[in-house]
């Protein structure tokens, strides 16, 4: 099989947003699908290609292994999405979004498909049969606008909210280091369409249950810093996340909490998710690149958010993870991180 792999700088990009456009006007069947525990763009960038494929006339569907967090559950189309474990049947392609390989989405089957491998993170491995990389764009919300325009299609109403929470969430409400004046000419251009900013943020931010609230007072409860203060970690137990009946997506933000605090210039949050076994997300301000700490345990991302699955015991990877973080900020402060 021919793989076509670009990272996409401005020689590649049009060469490889083509096999994209082509691959699109030549087919008829196509599934989406994103990693697991789907996060905003996963699932507003699924949902927006999906609404873009079937304006053209094609046939299209949205599958994923886990359930979507109920902030989310109001996009147009949302209870359309397939939870599957394996593919059945064979599509014509199926687009894999946001996943740095192709066991992310864990789904089975999906090694017998043509993929297209559409991500934003320059850690992504080039899996698919055609690998559009884009790691100046925000989120990958903002390549599916452009590929929207690429094609000729027109932005709807269902498109444009879906790719709209797509970058909400991804840029952290547009003040993460990503955005970028491309991805707030993008919002402006999806506002014009009937995109109401004050209600996707009311969806996104202000319809947690309960269980958050209490999840989060006890995540809390565990925060360190460093002696400098410029480093805090935290922790989240397998019994906290049973005793506040909270929910995969309950946490989300947690680990940005930390980050508010001015001196705070970088933050570990650890997760629990069985016995010996964590799920770490790693964060940071300016030129601290986090991506670089991640990749160090198996992990990858951006520079700085970033993540990685580590094993062991807790209070010793979370030293090592500590010190490769401390190295990172002393990296900054001495100019030589880039």
């Amino acid at each position: 099989m021919f793989y076509l792999s670009f990272l996409l700088y401005p020689s590649a990009f049009q060469t490889v947003l083509s096999q994209v456009v082509e691959l699109i006007e030549n087919k008829q069947n196509f599934a989406i699908t994103t990693h697991v525990r789907p996060d905003g763009d996963g699932i507003g960038s699924s949902l927006g290609l999906c609404w873009l494929l079937r304006s053209l006339g094609k046939s299209a569907e949205v599958i994923v292994r886990d359930g979507i967090p109920a902030a989310y559950a109001q996009l147009p189309g949302a209870d359309e999405i397939k939870q599957i474990a394996e593919v059945n049947g064979k599509y014509d392609a199926i687009f894999v979004i946001e996943c740095s390989d192709l066991a992310r989405p864990g789904i089975k089957g999906l090694e017998n498909q043509f993929t297209v491998n559409i991500d934003h993170h320059a850690t992504s491995e080039h899996f698919g049969t055609i690998n559009w990389i884009d790691q100046t764009a925000s989120a990958v919300g903002e390549m599916i606008y452009n590929l929207c325009k690429a094609i000729g299609g027109r932005i709807t109403r269902e498109i444009a909210e879906c790719v709209y929470l797509a970058l909400v969430t991804d840029t952290g409400s547009f003040h993460f280091p990503n955005t970028t004046d491309r991805t707030l000419k993008v919002a402006s251009e999806l506002v014009k369409v009937g995109v109401k900013p004050a209600q996707i943020s009311e969806v996104v931010y202000n319809s947690y249950p309960w269980s958050r609230i209490e999840l989060m007072r006890q995540v809390l409860a565990t925060v360190q810093r460093n002696e400098s203060g410029t480093i805090a970690w935290m922790r989240q137990t397998l019994e906290m996340a049973e005793s506040s009946e909270a929910v995969d997506g309950d946490n989300n933000g947690f680990v940005n909490i930390p980050l508010a605090a001015k001196e705070v210039e970088a933050v570990v949050y650890m997760r629990e998710v069985q016995p010996n076994a964590y799920r770490v997300s790693l964060r940071s301000k300016g030129c601290i690149n986090v991506a670089r700490v991640a990749e160090k345990f198996g992990g990858g991302g951006h520079k700085n958010a970033a993540g990685c699955r580590v094993e062991g015991d807790w209070d010793l990877r979370e030293k090592e993870i500590i010190a490769a973080l401390t190295e990172a900020v002393e990296k900054a402060h001495d100019g030589a991180e880039k």
